[in-house]
């Protein structure tokens, strides 16, 4: 497994498989890898010649400078899990590389971006756009994979996609979880032993409420569902919505849509974490 620092080296490296008919996936991450992590890459091995997983924590991207400090950095875990996962390149660049000169670029895709994570983590969807971008540009990738957890993230990207003309797939890959149904993310690594026993009721809540929309209005299910969130002692809520999961608009009634997805977000003590779950009635 070859790890590069620079576009420079990462371009010579990709040069090379391109002019042998290679095909070439990327894997965009912040590092502090989990399984989650390692089922894109697997996927991408699959599916690809070659697979680039790039670990960059991107400062654009964060309106909290307290959550970018906090946010885990192992590096060398995360190289020791893509070899095993079969990855052949790692980009992990310096922001001084990614970013020589501010990136003042500014993507809007209303009203998707508007909503939820728009509305609570305002320029956030900016800055993943502003990354995204710079990686696709960089690494020209035949296809890239986002995980189903960050639901909103990978509507904007199929957005930017569509309205950049990228000539790539985007493939979205279902949310893996821990054997106690907790969605796996990095964050959840700074949780204390007594909020990653409570964080568990985020997808206990979800599916519940996935049972009990089989027999109750969706105005009823999500008041069932913030209910039982507000019940959970140390959760402070910021939304649950459920919405068109192509639009990502609200909606109000289950016959308003054919897809329909409840997004939450809430603070589980300091450590902000989201979960999504799909209503099939």
């Amino acid at each position: 497994m070859l790890i590069v620092q620079t576009i420079a080296e990462l371009k010579a490296c990709l040069n090379k498989e391109r002019e042998q008919g290679h095909s070439v996936g990327l894997v965009p991450t912040m590092g502090a890898l989990h399984a989650g992590h390692a089922s894109l890459v697997e996927r991408s091995v699959k599916e690809n010649d070659v697979t680039v997983v790039s670990i960059f924590l991107n400062p654009t991207q964060f309106n909290d400078k307290k959550d970018l400090e906090r946010y885990p950095r192992t590096l060398e875990a995360d190289c020791e899990l893509l070899e095993k996962c079969g990855a052949q390149v790692v980009f992990a660049p310096s922001v001084d590389e990614v970013y020589p000169e501010p990136d003042t670029r500014v993507f809007s895709y209303p009203p998707t971006d508007s909503v939820m994570e728009g509305a609570f983590r305002p320029g956030h969807f900016n800055g993943v756009c502003q990354i995204v971008s710079k990686l696709f540009m960089m690494v020209e990738p035949d296809k890239a994979y986002f995980g189903e957890k960050d639901f909103q993230q990978l509507a904007i990207i199929r957005e930017m996609v569509k309205q950049m003309n990228f000539p790539l797939e985007i493939v979205g890959c279902p949310i893996v979880r821990e054997d106690d149904g907790l969605a796996m993310s990095s964050r959840n690594m700074l949780l204390t032993a007594e909020e990653r026993v409570r964080a568990v009721n985020i997808s206990r809540i979800l599916k519940e409420s996935r049972d009990y929309a089989n027999e109750h209005t969706l105005q009823e299910t999500r008041r069932f569902v913030e209910e039982q969130i507000a019940a959970i002692d140390g959760f402070i809520p910021e939304y649950f919505q459920i919405v068109d999961g192509n639009t990502l608009q609200q909606i109000e009634s289950w016959e308003d849509s054919d897809y329909r997805v409840g997004c939450i977000a809430l603070f589980c003590g300091k450590i902000r974490l989201i979960d999504n779950i799909t209503y099939i009635l």
